[in-house]
C-alpha cells in the first residue's frame, strides 16, 4: 500500500484540515481484517525476531493524537501480538513532582528502547510542546522565568529535532504517527464510553474539558508537525476514524522501517559452528545405558 500519502514532508506547512480522517482508499474491510492485517502481524513478528537477535538497531514509535483517537487500541492490535520480550510500551501521563524537577526530556530518556527492541510511546515528549503550550503549563514546570520567552517553543522544536537526529544516527530510528480523528467521531466515541458500562472506566472529565480546545489543538498540532517532521524522523498523519484501517496503516509504516533496517540473524564464526557440530553429534549419540532404559531394562549399577 502507498503509505507515502500520509507522510508529512519536511518543509511543507501542515494544515490538518487538508488531511483525511477516514479511510480514503478503495480497500475491502473484511480483507484487511481477515487477511492483510494477520499477514502484516506475521511479517512484523518475523522481523522483530531478527531485530532482537541482531541487537544492533532499536526502533522508537511515537503515537500522538486527540483523546479517543485509538492510541491504546493501536498498541493492543498492532504491537501486543509481538514477542513482549522485545517490545517496550510506555504511556506518558502528567509529569510527576520528581519529573518536573528535571528537564522535560529526562523522563523520556528513561523509557527509550534498547538495541533489539521496539519502543512505543503512548503520548511522548510532544506533550511538552502541545499540552504545555495550549495550557501554558511551562510556567509551573520549574523553568527559570527569564528563559521563558516568545521563542521558547521554537527552541523546543529545535531541541527535539536535534534529539531525534541523535537517536537516528546512533541506530534508533524514530517513527512518529499522528492519529487524525475527526471532531464528530470523537464525539461518538466519548458518548459510547458514557453509555457502555464496560467502557465507563475509559471516560474522564478531562476528555470533555480538552474537547473545548479542539481548534487550538488542531492549530498547534499543525505547527508542531510542520516544525518537527524531518527526513530522518518524519511524521505520518494517519486517518483514525476507521480503527481497522488505522491499525493496518500503522503496521505498514512500522514494516517499512523494519524492511529498511533489514536485520539478520547473527552469523556464527567457523569455530562456533564446529563446536555446535560436536554438540549435535554428542546429543545424537545414544549412550548404552540410555538405550537400556528405553528398552525397559535396569541400567548396570557399579558395585
Amino acid at each position: 500500500m502507498d503509505i507515502e500519502k500520509y507522510l508529512a514532508k519536511e518543509g511543507t506547512k501542515i494544515d490538518l484540515s487538508e488531511y483525511a480522517t477516514a479511510c480514503d482508499v478503495d480497500i475491502d474491510k473484511k480483507k484487511v481484517k481477515g487477511e492483510l492485517m494477520p499477514q502484516a502481524i506475521d511479517e512484523m513478528n518475523a522481523w522483530q525476531e531478527k531485530l532482537f537477535a541482531d541487537s544492533h538497531y532499536g526502533i522508537l514509535v511515537v503515537l500522538q493524537a486527540m483523546d479517543a483517537a485509538g492510541k491504546d487500541g493501536t498498541v493492543k492490535h498492532v504491537f501486543a501480538p509481538l514477542n513482549p520480550a522485545g517490545v517496550h510500551v510506555h504511556s506518558f501521563k502528567q509529569p510527576s513532582t520528581e519529573e518536573k524537577d528535571h528537564d522535560y526530556m529526562w523522563r523520556i530518556n528513561k523509557e527509550l528502547p534498547g538495541r533489539g527492541e521496539i519502543g512505543i510511546f503512548n503520548r511522548s515528549h510532544y506533550e511538552d510542546v502541545i499540552v504545555s503550550h495550549i495550557h501554558e503549563l511551562i510556567k509551573s514546570d520549574g523553568m527559570p522565568e527569564k528563559l521563558i520567552k516568545k521563542d521558547i517553543w521554537e527552541k523546543r522544536y529545535r531541541q527535539i529535532c536535534d534529539w531525534e537526529r541523535y537517536l537516528t544516527e546512533n541506530g534508533f530510528p524514530v517513527i512518529k504517527i499522528f492519529l487524525h480523528l475527526s471532531k464528530n467521531e470523537q464525539k461518538k466515541r466519548l458518548i459510547d464510553r458514557i453509555v457502555t458500562k464496560q467502557k465507563n472506566w475509559k471516560f474522564s472529565m478531562s476528555d470533555i474539558q480538552e474537547r473545548q480546545y479542539w481548534n487550538r489543538y488542531q492549530k498547534i498540532y499543525g505547527e508542531v508537525i510542520t516544525a518537527t517532521t524531518t527526513k530522518y524522523a518524519p511524521w505520518y498523519i494517519v486517518p483514525a476514524d476507521d480503527k481497522w484501517y488505522t491499525r493496518y496503516v500503522v503496521s505498514q509504516i512500522v514494516l517499512k522501517t523494519l524492511r529498511k533496517i533489514n536485520p539478520r540473524f547473527p552469523k556464527l564464526s567457523a569455530d562456533i559452528e564446529a563446536q555446535l557440530e560436536q554438540f549435535r553429534n554428542i546429543l545424537r549419540a545414544v549412550d548404552i545405558e540410555d538405550l537400556k532404559t528405553l528398552m525397559g531394562e535396569k541400567p548396570d549399577v557399579k558395585k
